[in-house]
């Protein structure tokens, strides 16, 4: 690519990395796979994209808005994962090794930040101000609230998030569900997080919401008395990876670009 009078000044390919670990602090975490530079492109950085998922779409996409270096949530190498490079893997690196572009993934720290991670930004789209956290790493939030009953959050959760969601909502001890019991107290975690509900009940939650839900949580939802909505993996996480891009590219002035690749999931 030819620079011209109106690109921004470069930044280090090592600065901008520095500069993501600075903020996200990846080694206080346990994760599932490496956090940070996952591809290796150009040592310069003028204009970076950021998404969710380091998909051929989003790679597809970043070359054609002449990104340098790319900053998601989901990146491509993961513990217990097949090593070979083939298939969708060589499609994805073939891509990023023949544009010298960067990857940069960052997965539970991305999560975790206080104001610009997937969490803190949920809470920010739904109007949650939390004041606690709980779960394995520290990963749950939870907030007070004042919905009518948990339709009502379920309802305002389905509008913030632009699609539709799953409800679960909590029963009495009789089995009758308590649709009209005011919402006081949620708890959230994005992604597939669904494996936090016991959490979320134990630091009070009366609805717990999170991306995925599995077989066992409608029956916990139903004999703990909290409700649970599920409202996307991908949309529940489409707010952190821009925030922090954004913020580490202003540090510099460098351009910043996010790009949504849908995924109903």
């Amino acid at each position: 690519m030819t620079s011209n009078r109106n690109d921004p000044d470069p930044v280090s390919r090592n600065a901008l990395h520095e500069a993501f670990n600075a903020l996200l602090q990846p080694h206080l975490f346990k994760d599932y796979g490496p956090n940070g530079l996952q591809v290796e492109g150009k040592a310069e950085i003028r204009r970076v994209v950021s998404g969710v998922t380091a998909s051929r779409a989003l790679i597809e996409a970043a070359i054609a808005a002449q990104a340098d270096a790319i900053f998601v949530h989901h990146g491509l190498f993961w513990r217990g994962q097949d090593g070979r490079v083939t298939g969708w893997m060589k499609q994805r690196l073939q891509l990023l090794l023949a544009h010298d572009i960067n990857l940069f993934a960052y997965h539970l720290p991305l999560d975790a930040h206080a104001e610009l991670g997937n969490n803190a930004q949920l809470g920010r789209v739904l109007g949650l101000a939390a004041d606690a956290r709980f779960g394995e790493q520290n990963l749950g939030f939870a907030a007070p609230a004042a919905f009518e009953n948990v339709q009502a959050l379920a309802d305002h959760v389905a509008n913030a998030l632009r699609r539709p969601v799953t409800l679960v909502p909590p029963s009495d001890a009789g089995g009758v569900a308590a649709v009209q019991r005011p919402v006081r107290r949620v708890a959230w975690c994005t992604g597939g997080a669904q494996g936090y509900f016991e959490s979320a009940i134990a630091a009070g939650a009366d609805v717990f919401i999170t991306g995925e839900i599995s077989e066992p949580q409608a029956h916990l939802a139903r004999e703990m008395g909290v409700g649970f909505i599920a409202a996307g993996h991908h949309a529940t996480e489409r707010y952190g990876a821009p925030a922090v891009a954004a913020h580490v590219a202003g540090l510099w002035g460098l351009s910043h670009q996010f790009i949504e690749i849908d995924n109903p999931a």
